[in-house]
């Protein structure tokens, strides 16, 4: 019975995965543009990305699930729960992704852009070859803690109907009335699945740390 489980919750694993994913890039990427925002020299740009941050930080994910899934679909958007639940979770990870992004740049002394133009690089060679390193060993420890975490938050999407590991959780508990194991076997699928992602940081961390400077 319990391998019975155990294989009615693993089918949602691909659609956890793949959730949790695609929300960390999309929300790496957007976090980008956002941070250059909130470091402008521009006040009125400081601003809207402040209030963006703010906003999309201060209301809890599945208030954002809810508004996108069933708010949008107004005829003349309509979204699946996955992509509803992917833009929710991305455009939240892109807020708190550009904060971690801030946080790092802020931990990089200014002589090293000094130092950069002193020798003529690109701008390019600046920021590849010399910031873009320290950069991601500063923001690498956060970034994994918060994918970690974005894997367990993608929970909430079964909310709307993503069948991911907690909505076959929900599924066969309603079906075989054994809550404890059901949700214990759902809970070691989380595990299993955040291991890699700290065992991958932890590596990159020891690589990085054997070419960046402390």
């Amino acid at each position: 019975m319990t391998q019975e489980i155990l294989l009615n919750i693993a089918i949602g694993v691909p659609w956890t995965i793949a959730l949790t994913a695609i929300s960390l890039i999309v929300g790496m990427l957007l976090g980008i543009p956002l941070c250059a925002m909130r470091l402008s020299k521009l006040g009125v740009v400081r601003a809207v990305a402040n209030t963006l941050i703010l906003t999309l930080r201060a209301i809890p994910p599945i208030v954002w699930l809810f508004v996108i899934f069933f708010g949008l679909d107004n005829g003349f958007v309509s979204l699946t729960p996955f992509q509803a639940a992917a833009i929710g979770l991305g455009l939240i990870t892109a807020a708190n992704m550009a904060e971690i992004y801030r946080g790092a740049m802020s931990a990089i002394h200014p002589g090293q852009w000094e130092a950069t133009h002193a020798l003529g690089m690109s701008t390019w060679h600046r920021f590849y070859d010399v910031i873009a390193p320290q950069l991601f060993r500063v923001a690498l420890p956060s970034a994994a803690s918060y994918a970690i975490g974005l894997l367990k938050d993608s929970a909430i999407a079964s909310t709307i109907g993503v069948h991911e590991i907690a909505f076959q959780a929900s599924h066969v508990s309603q079906r075989t009335f054994r809550g404890l194991d059901v949700y214990a076997v759902a809970g070691l699928l989380y595990i299993l699945l955040s291991l890699p992602i700290a065992w991958a940081s932890r590596w990159a961390d020891l690589h990085l740390r054997s070419r960046v400077a402390r």
